[in-house]
């Protein structure tokens, strides 16, 4: 296993932030269990396929009035359009439903995303799972943990080192020309690894690279709400979470692996990217 120091130093403010992000996204997937034994109202966004549910966006309120109650000098980013400049250098980023479509056909796939960065930088993330009862939880230096009913777990990823064997997940679009592309990089890419999972919901993706659950994930067209908190959450286990030629992660790609293959990751995306494009 790759080795993380889980006795790292916490920071009491991350915490504290962390403490508040948990509770809530708690309440927020409680209302959103509540929520999916309902008929789900359906619009959609960017393309047919890109829905949203009247859940989503009252998931949204919930967190918007939960975390700026506790904290309301503090801005907020939201995929449902909640976007409030604050006056203390922490921000919010949310997602209310990461993984829509899941909820809607009833997969338990899907979870509400809580990141909190300060002057830009993420310190504190909670990735909620309510539908498997897994909570994923980071801080800033502090190391990454999964919380269930057995207790709380230490993460970190998986000591893989060998591309051809190494388990892969990805994501994909909304807008047919851009899953065309990504369907070719997906076909490039297969050969070369073990194999590849779709799951449907880029944070949890993410805290799966982090508990060993697969050795690596990429997706081209990720938010800075999809990936806020997972990202932090990946990284504290141990993963390297970046997009091409040592960018940032963003919309253009977001690769997260553990490090013993991620340069070879890196490479055979490139390369494939630069193809489809």
């Amino acid at each position: 296993m790759h080795t993380v120091d889980h006795d790292s130093y916490r920071d009491p403010f991350h915490e504290e932030l962390l403490t508040l992000a948990v509770r809530a996204a708690a309440d927020a997937g409680a209302l959103l269990l509540e929520g999916a034994r309902t008929e789900l109202l359906i619009d959609t966004k960017s393309s047919p396929t890109d829905v949203v549910t009247h859940m989503d966006r009252a998931a949204e309120a919930l967190l918007h009035q939960q975390l700026l109650g506790a904290r309301p000098d503090d801005g907020i980013l939201g995929e449902e359009g909640a976007s409030v400049e604050g006056t203390s250098g922490v921000r919010w980023v949310v997602d209310p439903i990461d993984g829509t479509v899941n909820y809607l056909y009833g997969i338990p796939m899907w979870a509400v995303s809580v990141g909190a960065e300060v002057d830009g930088y993420a310190v504190a993330g909670v990735v909620h799972v309510p539908a498997l009862g897994e909570t994923f939880v980071a801080s800033l230096g502090g190391g990454a943990r999964m919380i269930d009913l057995e207790g709380t777990h230490p993460l970190q990823v998986r000591d893989c080192r060998d591309l051809a064997s190494s388990l892969v997940a990805t994501g994909f679009g909304y807008r047919p020309e851009r899953r065309r592309a990504q369907a070719a990089v997906v076909a490039a890419l297969l050969p070369r690894i073990r194999d590849i999972r779709r799951a449907g919901a880029c944070s949890i993706d993410l805290c799966w690279v982090a508990a060993g659950r697969v050795d690596a994930y990429f997706e081209r067209g990720a938010h800075k709400w999809d990936h806020s908190a997972g990202g932090l959450i990946a990284r504290e286990a141990g993963a390297r979470v970046e997009g091409l030629r040592g960018q940032p992660a963003g919309e253009d790609l977001l690769i997260g692996a553990v490090p013993g293959i991620f340069d070879d990751l890196h490479d055979v995306l490139l390369e494939a990217h630069a193809d489809s494009d």
